[in-house]
């Protein structure tokens, strides 16, 4: 009975979820940069300095250029690419010398959001999306 509910749910509204887990997920990241360059959504606001020999400001940059174009649906299967190679980057980086697993060395984030950018590269933009409104199909 639930499985046949559940089934139907997620049938009819397959790519309404999915756009609510891009838009989403796009925002978390676009956030995570903001935090770092601007020191937004933080208890603490300390942003990274403008600094070209910095790599975690670039990484800032790069989180919040691909969280606003997955966010909006525009360019989403790149803007995944990049951010998947800036959070394998940062976990061998920034998490590896602390420890392997990741709730030894706090690379949680890092894994979840290199999972996320497989699912976004795997499914591109989708419902909801400005690659759809604008070119009428997906880069």
């Amino acid at each position: 009975m639930v499985k046949r509910v559940l089934d139907k749910i997620s049938e009819k509204y397959t790519d309404q979820l999915y756009a609510i887990f891009r838009i989403l997920a796009g925002f978390l990241f676009f956030q995570h940069g903001a935090q770092k360059l601007f020191g937004w959504f933080s208890k603490n606001p300390n942003p990274i300095p403008f600094d070209l020999g910095n790599i975690m400001w670039y990484a800032g940059v790069i989180e919040v250029v691909a969280g606003i174009l997955i966010l909006l649906g525009l360019f989403t299967r790149y803007a995944a690419v990049v951010a998947a190679l800036e959070m394998f980057v940062a976990y061998f980086y920034s998490h590896v010398p602390k420890g392997y697993l990741p709730p030894q060395n706090g690379g949680e984030l890092a894994v979840l959001y290199f999972a996320i950018a497989l699912v976004l590269l795997s499914q591109g933009s989708r419902a909801w999306s400005l690659e759809r409104g604008i070119f009428k199909k997906e880069h």
